[in-house]
């Protein structure tokens, strides 16, 4: 019994979706080559889950949609959620960091400029920028309206691993034979590019930070 009650354990903790009785039954059985009885998995079962209702373990078994799945426990919900939150941070999309970049290499910039060489409205990718805290507002410009200027934050050092931003690696570096609309160095378009120009030039990737898209 308690080598069913492991391979048990291991299949449940090993899905991503509640694991049904009969699935469960079939895949034992198969596997282990006797046929496992319906008692004897709803023990096994019964077993697992009084094993992990014991304080010493933050998850247990659950049953939830006729299905079996190890779940974190409810007192443990608060911090999962924060960490969940800043995981997601942590991600940007293409189009978050195409706008960075351009912030990155031309700030002092304003929002018409960056909309220019990217084609399209930028207010929205800006706006979550400023959510993140990885763009700042730096004033505004003596053009006609005075528009805002943007520039990178403290933060944008911090997730890239940046002493200053004289530390960014030159555009021609990265991109050496493209150019953006106006005849200048074109803008990184992605993530990885920058992080692995950063990683080689001795400085760490944006994954050192643990706290933070």
């Amino acid at each position: 019994m308690e080598r069913l009650d492991l391979y048990l354990e291991s299949v449940i903790f090993g899905a991503v979706e509640p694991v049904g009785f009969n699935q469960l039954k079939k895949l034992l059985s198969d596997h282990l080559d006797w046929p496992v009885e319906h008692e004897q998995l709803q023990e096994s079962l019964d077993r697992l889950e009084r094993k992990y209702q014991s304080d010493d373990f933050a998850f247990g078994i659950v049953c939830m949609n006729n299905g079996y799945l190890f779940m974190s426990k409810p007192e443990y919900h608060p911090i999962i959620a924060e960490y969940l939150k800043l995981s997601s941070a942590k991600k940007l999309t293409k189009t978050a960091m195409e706008t960075l970049a351009i912030v990155a290499y031309k700030q002092p910039v304003t929002k018409a400029e960056i909309s220019s060489i990217r084609g399209v409205n930028s207010d929205y990718i800006l706006q979550k920028l400023l959510e993140k805290d990885l763009i700042a507002i730096a004033g505004r410009s003596e053009e006609v309206g005075r528009p805002l200027l943007y520039k990178t934050s403290e933060r944008f050092l911090e997730y890239f691993g940046l002493k200053s931003i004289k530390d960014l690696p030159r555009v021609r570096e990265i991109l050496p034979d493209e150019t953006d609309s106006i005849g200048e160095p074109a803008p990184v378009e992605t993530e990885s590019m920058l992080k692995r120009q950063i990683s080689e030039n001795g400085n760490a990737e944006s994954t050192t930070d643990q706290q933070s898209s």
